[in-house]
């Protein structure tokens, strides 16, 4: 079992960054793929982006790519969410979340576990 903790969050000013760091406690964080999401208000939890367990290979989605970047470090239990240029429509609470896989999947259904959440607010 891994638990997941979230930090980084706040508030940004639009074209802003953030990097937002997820810290995993327990055994093993090196044979866990590993995801972020991100929830808006009245909206669905929306993929982000997902590195495999020894990130050779990530994955981001359309409406991030080119802004968001994913890695890991297997060493310090730790993966992070790097946000450039980030615009008010990235307002959202951002998780992210942990999958016994091979791969590093995009469907919130293939992950087992999850962190609590930091919010992310940024301002026009």
């Amino acid at each position: 079992q891994v638990q997941l903790v979230e930090s980084g969050g706040g508030l940004v000013q639009a074209g802003g960054s953030l990097r937002l760091s997820c810290a995993a406690s327990g055994r093993s964080f090196a044979n866990y793929a590993m995801g972020w999401f991100r929830q808006a208000p009245g909206k669905e939890r929306e993929f982000l982006a997902a590195i495999s367990r020894s990130a050779s290979s990530t994955y981001d989605a359309d409406s991030v790519k080119g802004r968001f970047t994913i890695s890991r470090d297997n060493a310090k239990n730790t993966v992070y969410l790097q946000m450039n240029s980030l615009k008010p429509e990235d307002t959202a609470v951002y998780y992210c979340a942990a999958a016994i896989s091979l791969i590093a999947p995009i469907n919130s259904r293939r992950y087992d576990y999850w962190g609590q959440g930091t919010q992310v607010t940024v301002s026009s």
